[in-house]
């Protein structure tokens, strides 16, 4: 199996903010073997010329190191800083901006924790600089930077390089969030949001006084959502580019549903609606359920491919499919591409 670099990275930096005792056994355990993971990641990239995980969890693993205050090899942040300047963060039809960020994040930490030399201490704070300017001008009408998951991400490098306060686009994210907030239901992406609801980074994990953290976590139970009588009917189409697929279009039907019903509901229904066959298969992660094989074909990190959720005819889908909740009469595209 592939290394879990961004997994361990992501509870590296979790381990951090809850104050952990001060035996460093088990977290120097762990670090060590992020480092290690860090290496064998980037062993895919004489093969496939990027990270065997991409860039997205290389940078995340970048992070947490620094935020645990470790020492990075210089060509392991050369690695970043190369793509960065070569535009190699992006993906065909999709955004570059959570990657971009995490790595600005990464190249920000760095800095301010003094990990690195003054040379390249001044390259990464231009890589950032160029990072920030890239999500200004790619802000959208909605005050997106990308989508709704990518925009915490990039608000989080506005507050890391305090640059928040005097810029304009900052503000019309921020108020972006605040009426989506209910996008955010799995406890990943609450994390991504919460810090920038408190004017807060990632970086200032490392900064953290443990002694002075009153101890104040109690947990809560999520209300149900309010139940929705009736049906609706959603038109489910499934895609697959040539020459892999000369059929292009390998199903389309209308599926029948309760009115509450998710996107991950409709898939379900559509596998036992006949004689269309229909197949689909998901993998568990921290953001939830992500789409992993439909009709057979499988989205494979290897070869880069995903499986993109459209509404028609090219709305990309700002939820995942156990989030998303289509309208009635909506047509949903799951479309095989590359990134």
């Amino acid at each position: 199996e592939w290394p879990e670099t961004g997994r361990l990275a992501l509870y590296l930096l979790g381990l951090r903010a809850t104050c952990p005792s001060p035996e460093p056994g088990p977290q120097r355990s762990l670090v060590t073997w992020l480092k290690y993971y860090l290496e064998e990641d980037w062993a895919g990239s004489r093969q496939h010329g990027h990270p065997l995980n991409g860039y997205y969890q290389y940078s995340l693993g970048v992070l947490a190191l620094c935020v645990h205050r470790k020492r990075v090899r210089e060509e392991v942040i050369r690695r970043l800083l190369v793509a960065e300047q070569h535009g190699r963060f992006g993906h065909i039809g999709g955004s570059a901006v959570d990657t971009e960020a995490v790595a600005a994040l990464a190249f920000a930490c760095l800095e301010r924790e003094r990990l690195v030399g003054a040379r390249l201490a001044a390259e990464l704070r231009a890589a950032t600089h160029r990072t920030r300017r890239r999500m200004v001008e790619a802000q959208g009408r909605a005050g997106f930077f990308g989508n709704v998951y990518s925009t915490p991400w990039a608000m989080q490098v506005f507050i890391a390089t305090d640059m928040c306060r005097v810029q304009p686009a900052y503000g019309r994210a921020m108020a972006a969030l605040l009426e989506n907030l209910d996008a955010f239901t799995t406890a990943a992406t609450m994390a991504q949001v919460l810090p920038v609801l408190h004017g807060r980074s990632y970086l200032d994990i490392a900064s953290m006084r443990c002694q002075e953290e009153p101890d104040t976590l109690t947990p809560i139970s999520p209300e149900p959502p309010p139940e929705v009588v009736g049906n609706k009917m959603v038109r489910l189409v499934v895609e697959c580019p040539e020459p892999r697929c000369p059929q292009h279009r390998l199903y389309d039907q209308p599926v029948p549903v309760p009115a509450g019903a998710s996107l991950l509901d409709v898939l379900r229904a559509a596998t036992a609606q006949g004689p269309h066959n229909f197949t689909f298969d998901t993998q568990d992660t921290p953001q939830g359920p992500f789409l992993s094989q439909v009709l057979g074909l499988e989205a494979r990190q290897r070869k880069r491919s995903y499986w993109q959720l459209l509404s028609a005819p090219s709305t990309s889908l700002q939820m995942g499919v156990a989030d998303y909740r289509p309208r009635d009469g909506e047509t949903l595209i799951l479309r095989l591409s590359e990134w």
